[in-house]
């Protein structure tokens, strides 16, 4: 199906954004998934927790080293036959993983796994260019973001729910069906896109893997209280290998690391505005589960419907702040977005120590509320300061300030909690604020159009 020159007719609208809806589902919510099961997996296939962390590391960093690259090939020969074969790869990498039997086996897979969801995540908000007029881009942008953040705030709850009736294997095999059926129907309503006349650059995209590979390995390393010399080594390696990789994207046309739309302020400071508040999102949701347990005695039912309203409120949210963003000023909603969230976060850091329960529901829904009035207009922002024939680089490096910022958020916790043992929680939320207020203030300065 051919993309038209303003968007999708409806049915075929509706089906195209419901295949987008499960591949992203999917890829997102597997990382979470696998987190909750890392201690089974340890014990069932005889390794070390250290080791298990692995089946967790492997499928981020596929991810992250190759969605730029794998954008920049949508660019070339189409969004939706890269998406498409993602989906193909993710199912088939499920299965394996679901199959797996050693610890070198399920990492391999993982590995693979990796790869297919870098394929989805890619071109997903490409693709949305194409499925909806100009004029509803904030609403298929909210959309996209209120499948995406949704899903990776509830993954803990919903690993919980499968792991409470089978075995981890089932964790992997959930995407087997979704996978089948994501495909069967992006295949007939994906529209096609415009291909690009460029060739596409192997040689960059080694560097960039070798950049965010060293990147994630440094900043995860720091967190964990890794040998500081191995730290300093990789993050070293990063910088260099990130300046030759700008260095050769500079004078290229359509470049696989967007040097080009980082060239537009709204551009740049909107993917930093992203990094700075997916930050913010993921200190809070990896210290609060540690706080409520360890300092309150809360169950982990308890603690899991204590922080249920968070991911609530920032869905309801994220519906109309997308549509909302067509009409009035994302850089306004994304401060007043991020102003509720510091002001949420303040709160839970202030927690007395024997709190009502409406303490700590009461900050998260205001945390949720913020988060999704920011998001879903400063994705909408990134989308639309680049032209269409770059919608593939756009999208490619949203997806990758998501990761960045969570990845940073778990870091900044790990190190603060080897730091301060006890009670580091309200340490956390306070540095939390800070990012929060960052990324506010980082909307505010965008042009308002």
């Amino acid at each position: 199906m051919s993309a038209s020159a303003d968007g999708l007719p409806f049915p075929q609208r509706g089906w195209a954004i419901l295949t987008l809806g499960l591949g992203l589902a999917m890829a997102v919510l597997t990382g979470s998934l696998a987190n909750l099961a890392l201690p089974t997996i340890a014990r069932e296939l005889q390794v070390s927790a250290s080791d298990s962390i692995w089946v967790a590391n492997a499928y981020q960093l596929a991810v992250t080293m190759t969605l730029l690259p794998l954008a920049s090939l949508g660019e070339k020969l189409g969004y939706r036959r890269v998406y498409l074969w993602g989906l193909v790869l993710f199912t088939l990498a499920s299965c394996a993983c679901a199959l797996a039997q050693t610890m070198p086996q399920l990492v391999g897979a993982r590995v693979i796994q990796g790869f297919g969801a870098a394929g989805v995540m890619s071109v997903n908000t490409a693709l949305i260019r194409f499925i909806y007029p100009s004029s509803q881009l904030g609403r298929g942008v909210g959309y996209n973001a209120l499948i995406g953040s949704t899903t990776s705030a509830m993954g803990p709850s919903i690993a919980s729910a499968i792991l409470a009736v089978a075995d981890w294997h089932m964790l992997f095999a959930v995407n087997l069906p979704l996978g089948v059926l994501a495909f069967v129907i992006g295949r007939r309503y994906l529209p096609e896109t415009p291909l690009g006349g460029h060739r596409f650059d192997g040689a960059s995209a080694a560097l960039n893997a070798g950049f965010f590979g060293l990147l994630i390995l440094g900043i995860d390393g720091l967190g964990h209280g890794q040998d500081r010399m191995a730290v300093t080594l990789e993050l070293a390696g990063a910088v260099a290998v990130g300046v030759a990789l700008v260095w050769r994207q500079l004078p290229q046309t359509k470049p696989l690391l967007p040097v080009d739309l980082f060239m537009r302020p709204i551009f740049a400071l909107s993917i930093a505005a992203s990094v700075s508040s997916f930050a913010a999102q993921s200190m809070a949701f990896t210290a609060l589960p540690f706080f409520l347990i360890h300092d309150l005695g809360r169950s982990q039912t308890e603690t899991g419907l204590l922080m249920t309203p968070w991911s609530v409120a920032m869905a309801f949210t994220a519906i109309f702040a997308g549509r909302l963003a067509d009409r009035y000023s994302p850089a306004l909603m994304g401060g007043l977005g991020q102003a509720g969230m510091c002001l949420g976060l303040v709160g839970l850091a202030l927690v007395p120590a024997a709190p009502a329960w409406w303490w700590i529901v009461g900050p998260t829904i205001v945390c949720g509320l913020g988060f999704g009035l920011f998001n879903s207009p400063n994705n909408r922002t990134i989308m639309a300061a680049a032209p269409r024939s770059r919608s593939g680089g756009a999208s490619g490096m949203q997806a990758t300030s998501r990761l960045l910022g969570q990845t940073l958020g778990t870091a900044i916790v790990a190190m603060l909690f080897n730091l301060a043992p006890a009670g580091g929680t309200p340490l956390v939320l306070a540095i939390a604020a800070v990012f929060s207020v960052l990324a506010g203030a980082l909307s505010l300065f965008r042009p308002r159009r």
